[in-house]
């Protein structure tokens, strides 16, 4: 759960240990569920207050980089 003064946002995965599993896959099954849902992703996009004209103008800059490569 993350929670700030400008917003908060509830993010719940639930991960149950399967019968004969270990700690250490249901660990990596976890962390797997973690980096695909964008859950970390996500509160760093959150920590820090981005106002809409500074959140357009990275927009542009990584659009242009993004270009510039041939992505």
């Amino acid at each position: 759960m993350y929670i700030s003064r400008m917003c908060w946002c509830v993010m719940s995965l639930e991960v149950s240990i399967r019968e004969g599993e270990t700690q250490d896959s249901l660990l990596r099954r976890f962390q797997r569920m973690v980096n695909m849902d964008g859950v970390l992703r996500e509160a760093k996009s959150h920590r820090y207050f981005i106002s809409k004209r500074d959140a357009a103008r990275i927009k542009i800059r990584k659009s242009a980089r993004r270009r510039r490569l041939g992505r």
